[in-house]
């Protein structure tokens, strides 16, 4: 549900599959091109390993002065350079010279959409969006090697480098569409969060809970309330609420009223505390739309079954096992 993180995913994803003709199509460039062997692939792998290595040592004060969204596209760029210059140059050293820019390029690539997708991932759940992340661009490499092999069997060699440039060029003008935007720090803080006093003892298991926050919007707050929550229902649902609506009353066209559900207790406990200060931000802007007397508060319920038999009065300890 975050944007920063879909958007780091993709382009991680479409520069591993478009990427990867540079080693994957390497060996075909020794011995159809250089008639070479084993010691000439080795030397031209190293070009590329001295290109990364020099990346690597670079990469602080490349972030200095280009953005992390750039400096990604900029070294899509490189790969394409060297992608069109592998198939149609016949010197060893202008292909060596052109390994060492694909070899810079794809470090500058995988180390920022690395850092990327860490830096916009909460906590609570890095570990979930990394591999999600490593399964994604692993697989658009081994999807890619099979493609440009296919495409240099059945077509021409010259033909796969060329159009895996093409894919990198268009990787790089992904960024328009798909930009990476960091976090900053504090947009990682979690706000606290106190639970509201209940009148029923509820165990951390007991469940589903229903949330429902109600909100007076006049008819000139209409469009920038509606924006908001198409925010909000983003923000819930990453952090864990289901079944998220936005109701409008037919007798109250002015009172609307946010439902979502969580299993149980502590699913709504930790959907709370997942909340960062920039997603309280969106909660200060519906406040300031919101025309009742009172801030608007969240309700909190308990799902029950008709055939409980608990009568009504009395405390209930857990709904569901």
């Amino acid at each position: 549900m975050s944007i920063q993180i879909r958007a780091a995913i993709a382009r991680g994803t479409l520069f591993g599959f478009a990427g990867i003709s540079i080693l994957a199509l390497l060996p075909l460039i020794v011995r159809n091109h250089f008639a070479g062997g084993p010691i000439t692939y080795g030397a031209l792998l190293t070009a590329f390993g001295i290109g990364a290595f020099s990346a690597g040592l670079a990469a602080g004060h490349l972030r200095r002065l280009l953005s992390q969204d750039r400096l990604i596209a900029i070294a899509s760029v490189a790969c394409a350079v060297c992608c069109f210059v592998l198939p149609l140059t016949s010197s060893i050293w202008c292909a060596a010279l052109a390994l060492a820019v694909g070899g810079a390029g794809w470090l500058l690539t995988w180390t920022g959409v690395d850092i990327s997708v860490q830096l916009s991932s909460p906590r609570w759940v890095v570990g979930r969006t990394l591999s999600i992340y490593y399964a994604l661009s692993s697989g658009g490499m081994a999807v890619g090697s099979w493609v440009w092999g296919a495409i240099a069997q059945n077509f021409a060699l010259t033909t796969a480098f060329l159009a895996a440039a093409m894919v990198l060029l268009l990787t790089a003008g992904v960024a328009f569409l798909l930009p990476i935007e960091l976090w900053e720090e504090m947009d990682h803080e979690a706000c606290s969060f106190v639970a509201p006093p209940l009148a029923l003892d509820l165990q951390p298991r007991s469940g589903p809970i229903v949330v429902k926050v109600d909100y007076v919007i006049g008819e000139r707050h209409l469009d920038a309330f509606l924006e908001c929550m198409r925010e909000q229902r983003r923000i819930q649902s990453r952090a864990g609420a289901r079944n998220w609506t936005l109701q409008r009353n037919l007798q109250i066209p002015a009172l609307w009223t946010e439902a979502f559900k969580t299993p149980t207790w502590t699913d709504y406990l930790r959907l709370n505390h997942r909340l960062t200060a920039a997603d309280k931000e969106l909660g200060n802007r519906l406040t300031a739309l919101h025309g009742g007397g009172r801030p608007p508060e969240a309700v909190l319920s308990i799902e029950r079954a008709t055939g409980s038999v608990n009568s009504c009065n009395q405390p209930i300890r857990s709904s569901r096992p």
